[in-house]
Parts: C-alpha cells; structure tokens; sequence
C-alpha cells in the first residue's frame, strides 16, 4: 500500500472544520470572558428557583463561582449533542444547545459554506417563570444575544470581531435572523435563537494557520 505524504497535500478547505473552533470561541464568551454576565447565565441554567438572580443569596453566588464551563458541559447544562436524557430523581436544569445549521454556497468563495447558528434555550415550565414577570428562557436568550454583540472595554482585547461581533474562526460576520418558542412536550418549551455566519474571502489566511 502505497504511503501518502501528508505534507505534501494541499490543505482542504471547508467550514464544516472549523466548527468546532467557533463553539469554542462562543462558549468561551458566554461562560468565561464575560464577567459579571457570564455569572447570570450561569444562574439562570442552573439554578432553578424564581429568584435565581438575586445578588444577595450568597450561596447562589459559590455555587455559580465553583462551576466551570467544563462542569457546564459534563453536567449537561450546555449540550453540542440533542439528546436530553432525563435522569431519575435528578433536579430541574435548563439547556444550551448549540448548533450549525442550513449551511449554503457563499457568494464569494467556492471552498466555503455560510451557516445558520442556532442557540436553543431549552427549560422546563416548572421553572420557566422568574420573580418580578421574568421569562428565564428569555433572560437566557437576552445574555447570549446581548454577549455575542456587545463589546465592554475590559474585554475588548478578547472580543476582536468586527463591527460588535465576536471574531469566529472563519465567519466573517454573523447576524440576528430570528428567536422563536417551541413547545416541545408537556414538560419543555423552548426558544431558538439564530444567527446567519456570512464567510469572508479574506478570513482564508487565517483559516491555514
């Protein structure tokens, strides 16, 4: 069998591989770069009490500070995986759900794709109102939306996109499209947030490094 020389072939282009770069940077934001927002996703997912947002509980406030993005995902509280398995006896969470939808020809570049993003805030109606009228899932999706499009000064170093997005790995630009509820049984509701990635021809260099 013939031995191929990987060195020698040419790079593949595509922005299917770079979708994991982007989750990264995106969870990144939203979880680690973000302080004091990152700390009220937290509550909000995992936290489940009406007054999950209130600043004087200090346990509310070790909790949220011993929890990781790491033990976000190995918790199930984000999810790059569908499946929502519902453990006996286990507390009521809320859900991220991050995916890369409805990728389509870009105008300028043959090798690559654009996209859908979509963040699906999943919660259970149990937990699904707040104190003082709020909606959690919609908190939720005012902190993603709020994160992923604002820059603050202290983070400005970090959150180097153009215009107010956060630099993806090969999107150009993103923009809002559309955040609508779905029920999905007696138990879960939902709304998906999405965004349009629009890839730029001058983003390829950077995609070879």
């Amino acid at each position: 069998m013939a031995r191929y020389d990987l060195v020698k072939n040419k790079p593949l282009y595509s922005s299917f591989m770079n979708c994991e770069k982007d989750v990264e940077k995106i969870l990144e934001a939203l979880f680690v770069k973000t302080k004091p927002y990152s700390d009220i996703l937290k509550r909000l997912l995992i936290i489940n009490n009406p007054d999950c947002l209130d600043k004087d509980n200090e346990d509310y406030q070790k909790l949220i500070d011993s929890k990781t993005l790491r033990d976000l995902i190995k918790e199930g509280y984000v999810r790059l995986n569908p499946k929502i398995p519902r453990k006996e006896h286990e507390n009521i969470k809320s859900y991220l759900l991050i995916s890369f939808n409805n990728f389509s020809m870009n105008k300028t570049s043959a090798e690559f794709r654009d996209c859908q993003i979509d963040f699906d805030v999943i919660c259970y109606l149990d937990a699904w109102c707040l104190d003082e009228y709020m909606i959690r899932p919609l908190k939720i999706c005012g902190c993603i939306d709020g994160i992923l499009n604002s820059i603050t000064d202290e983070n400005k170093a970090y959150l180097t996109g153009g215009g107010n997005n956060i630099k993806l790995s090969g999107i150009g630009e993103y923009k809002f499209i559309t955040c609508n509820q779905v029920i999905l049984n007696e138990d879960l509701s939902m709304y998906s947030l999405s965004y349009k990635g629009t890839y730029f021809s001058e983003d390829s260099v950077k995609l070879n490094d």
